[in-house]
């Protein structure tokens, strides 16, 4: 498990770790390195936990995408 707050990580991101772990299990490697390796990868994927700033993803709206792609066309027609 993470060092700290276990409550910082998502469930999704306690799962990805167990099964991460448990692929390096079946490959011979020592449960606590199994589970290092795995929080990193979680770390790497998502940027950490899940406070603001950590790597969480926040999507656009519908009408901020439509925005989007209409900004980027009339620019490209200059």
């Amino acid at each position: 498990m993470p060092q700290g707050d276990k409550s910082a990580y998502t469930d999704k991101q306690r799962r990805e770790a167990a099964h991460i772990a448990d692929g390096y299990l079946k490959r011979g490697v020592s449960r606590k390195e199994a589970e290092e390796r795995a929080w990193r990868t979680v770390n790497a994927h998502e940027g950490g936990g899940k406070e603001n700033g950590s790597g969480r993803k926040s999507s656009r709206s519908e009408a901020a995408k439509k925005g989007w792609v209409t900004r980027r066309k009339r620019s490209a027609g200059k």
